[in-house]
């Protein structure tokens, strides 16, 4: 990669006979003239920075018209990259902005790398390391809340902090290391400041620390299995829940024979909710392959909604389904309340246990199984206290909001929304704010243990050094290889 090269890319998403704009992006030294050999622009339009102009895209030696396009020109400084921009707004779909883009290539621009955009923004001091990165999560966003704080981070909410505490830092080191240069020409090191600056960065380092978890869930989201015995209502579940047919729905066991996602948002949070082929003994091969998904799914997710037939009630095969999914974080769903013979004596609170009917009931084949209560689960070891269970009614559309609750009290919603969402760290940034915090615990204990200054120094430039790392001030290539990798060409 060569920033004397002029860059080209298709910056927007492209799919046949579909979008009714794509744009090709130029930025480059030579942007503005290679725009001049393919674009005409009729008229006297003047060829200034921060200017659209409207002609045709053409060929520079035939002259055949590719594309009826505008011409948006951002003369460096003043341009995402800091360098000459040009942008082709063509019509969408596939042919136009491809053979633009092939032109744009022919006068001499390369094909643009993976987020090299940005990354030239960042090399060019346009912009820093966190607002680069998110960028990336702005366009990955799969909620508000998520597109929320990637902006604040955009806008510099991160780096103002983090520069904050390392100027602190900065400061701290240059007191010593005057002391140390030049002991007798300064009054004594104020040891006492030295110790409030050093806990003042790291409790703050901590609270920004804090958030990566909130970050990752805003990002990556969470995958939810919903498991059960077949025709216990785990589709018509699914159905209620995204309020769509998106799964098939019949009154024959067995109906769903392979996983059925569903991407959902609940209280800010993405949620890929799998509906699962019913977990039972069969000879069928093609539902033996989808019970075996089940399972799998049931073990790969975050949460498990195991679904219970309130009309049943709690039998053999329920217990030895949740046999297989204990490990997990489960919230018990008792579906089909609507039908239940025998109702529950008080309505359910969220996340509290609540005992199932105890009247027998058929279990299919004609034989009758003892249907089981949340104590005598818990006396055959197979559950505990703090089990959360919903009740639902999914063909009566009841119950989901109290299912969303539960979700929401699982993953300890009430915290994450009571905090600053302005600021949700990414794990490449915990990893650094987690030496800084070491590190400065490493200063409190050498001056603890009245070590020389040199001492204190040591740990000091390591967590200024992270500091740097996460804003950009101190990063190596194969970081900055790392992190734009992982974002789309043309960005």
């Amino acid at each position: 990669m060569s920033l004397s090269d002029t860059i080209a890319a298709i910056a927007t998403a492209i799919s046949p006979q579909q979008g009714s704009v794509g744009i090709v992006r130029l930025s480059g030294d030579r942007a503005v003239a290679i725009a001049q050999q393919i674009f005409y622009a009729g008229g006297k339009q003047v060829w200034e920075s921060h200017r659209i102009l409207y002609g045709f895209v053409k060929h520079p030696s035939t002259k055949t018209i590719v594309d009826e396009s505008l011409l948006l020109l951002m003369k460096a400084p003043r341009s995402f990259t800091r360098e000459d921009v040009v942008e082709f707004h063509c019509h969408g779909g596939i042919m136009a902005v491809q053979q633009v883009l092939n032109l744009c290539l022919e006068q001499g621009a390369r094909l643009a790398e993976a987020g090299e955009f940005s990354l030239r923004a960042f090399l060019n001091g346009r912009i820093d390391l966190t607002q680069a990165e998110s960028i990336n999560d702005l366009v990955g966003a799969k909620s508000a809340q998520a597109a929320q704080a990637a902006i604040a981070s955009l806008r510099g909410k991160l780096a103002q902090s983090l520069k904050y505490l390392r100027g602190k830092c900065l400061n701290v080191l240059t007191e010593i290391e005057a002391r140390i240069d030049f002991e007798d020409d300064l009054p004594p090191l104020d040891v006492e400041w030295v110790k409030t600056e050093v806990t003042a960065v790291s409790t703050e380092s901590q609270q920004i620390l804090a958030t990566a978890d909130r970050g990752e869930l805003l990002r990556t989201g969470l995958k939810v299995a919903i498991v059960g015995r077949p025709n216990v209502g785990k589709s018509s579940l699914l159905n209620a829940w995204s309020r769509s047919d998106r799964a098939i729905v019949t009154d024959l066991p067995g109906t769903t024979r392979d996983v059925v996602d569903s991407q959902l948002v609940v209280g800010g949070i993405p949620i890929q909710v799998l509906d699962t082929a019913g977990i039972r003994e069969t000879e069928d091969v093609v539902e033996k392959i989808g019970v075996e998904r089940s399972r799998q799914a049931a073990q790969s997710a975050d949460l498990v909604l195991m679904v219970i037939d309130a009309s049943v009630g709690w039998i053999e095969k329920d217990a030895e389904i949740y046999a297989t999914v204990r490990d997990r974080p489960v919230i018990l769903v008792v579906n089909k309340i609507d039908l239940a013979l025998t109702p529950s004596p008080s309505p359910m609170g969220r996340g509290e246990q609540e005992s199932l009917t105890s009247s027998p009931s058929p279990a299919g084949e004609g034989e009758q199984e003892q249907i089981l209560t949340p104590p005598l689960l818990r006396e055959r070891g197979l559950g505990g206290e703090g089990i959360p269970m919903v009740k639902t009614a999914a063909s009566q559309q009841q119950g989901i909001e109290d299912l969303e609750a539960a979700i929401l009290q699982c993953i300890h919603q009430e915290s994450i929304a009571a905090a600053n969402l302005e600021v949700a760290i990414n794990q490449r940034q915990k990893a650094c704010l987690l030496r800084v915090v070491q590190s400065l615990a490493n200063v409190q204990i050498a001056i603890a243990d009245q070590l020389p200054l040199d001492f204190w120094t040591i740990d000091l430039r390591d967590a200024i050094s992270a500091i740097g790392e996460i804003t950009g001030e101190e990063v190596t290539e194969s970081v900055l290889d790392q992190i734009f990798s992982r974002f789309c060409i043309g960005k």
